[in-house]
């Protein structure tokens, strides 16, 4: 189990307490703390005193990317499961994570559904989230689709052996800013593997984001999408083409619809961030057998 963090000393500690409380009999669980301080460590100094499944790791290398690898590198469980340092979990997140992947053996990805922490219906329209109608598999057999979202996934160690690392161009604190949720995803799915999505295993995010901030969330969120989707076309990619034009068309559609008709929109902030994400993917050189872009 991993969780990385950054300068939130003030949510690091009930987040690792939550998932420390949960009762799945087995698991250890390692921070991965990229900040500029020591306060996240002496926030969690009581608890890796008295529970010995906690580990902190500090690297100083800041990106969403590079503390996932480093997780992964820094833990041994053939199961790993990631929440973010504003999350809650429930006590069974753990149980029904594993439940999952036993129920589907030859799964090697799982995102589940990340809902507000807050109860309110601010709350609900402010914070990132992500539900699912119900539970689906994904993969070239079951149809390829690009959707999940960082803060509640887990992977069979196997994946990473066999489809490689997190782009460390992608990501928060990357380049690119966001998306190294997608890739991992898509990779996967274009290597012949499975991806899980389970409504059952549920993340609360207490991440609710004020109006003035989603303009520049929209616009990471779409350079990190432009910049995961020229990738992949510049790997010779078909299906990336297709993608990456329905799902940038739909959107651009949405917006010139909105506008037209003099009604608030936040698509412009995401259509501007996806063509800076297309034109700043060619600072990057392209991996094509590994689909991962070589850092400058």
């Amino acid at each position: 189990m991993v969780i990385c963090t950054r300068n939130r000393e003030h949510q690091i500690e009930r987040a690792v307490s939550s998932v420390l409380a949960n009762d799945y009999p087995n698991f250890d669980l390692t921070v991965i703390d990229q900040s500029t301080s020591d306060a996240t460590r002496q926030a969690l100094a009581q608890l890796m005193d008295t529970d010995p499944r906690l580990r902190y790791v500090h690297s100083s290398e800041a990106g969403l990317s590079r503390a996932y690898n480093t997780g992964i590198a820094s833990t041994t469980g053939e199961i790993l499961a990631f929440t973010d340092d504003d999350c809650v979990a429930w006590p069974d997140w753990l149980t029904k994570v594993v439940a999952a992947f036993d129920a589907e053996p030859d799964a090697e990805l799982l995102y589940g559904e990340v809902v507000a922490f807050g109860e309110t219906a601010d709350d609900a329209a402010l914070t990132p989230a992500l539900v699912y109608p119900g539970p689906r598999r994904l993969s070239k057999r079951d149809g390829v689709r690009v959707i999940g979202m960082g803060a509640n996934y887990a992977a069979r160690r196997s994946v990473f052996r066999r489809v490689g690392p997190f782009d460390n161009v992608l990501g928060g604190g990357g380049p690119l800013r966001s998306a190294q949720d997608y890739d991992m995803m898509y990779r996967v799915q274009q290597a012949g593997g499975v991806v899980l999505l389970r409504p059952e295993v549920t993340m609360r995010h207490d991440g609710r984001r004020e109006a003035a901030d989603w303009p520049a969330l929209n616009v990471a969120y779409g350079t990190g999408d432009g910049g995961f989707y020229t990738k992949h076309v510049r790997c010779r990619d078909l299906r990336a083409v297709w993608l990456a034009s329905y799902h940038f068309g739909r959107i651009a559609a949405r917006w010139m619809a909105k506008t037209v008709l003099r009604r608030d929109t936040d698509e412009g902030y995401y259509v501007k961030g996806f063509i800076t994400g297309v034109r700043e993917s060619f600072r990057f050189r392209v991996d094509r057998s590994r689909r991962l872009y070589v850092e400058t």
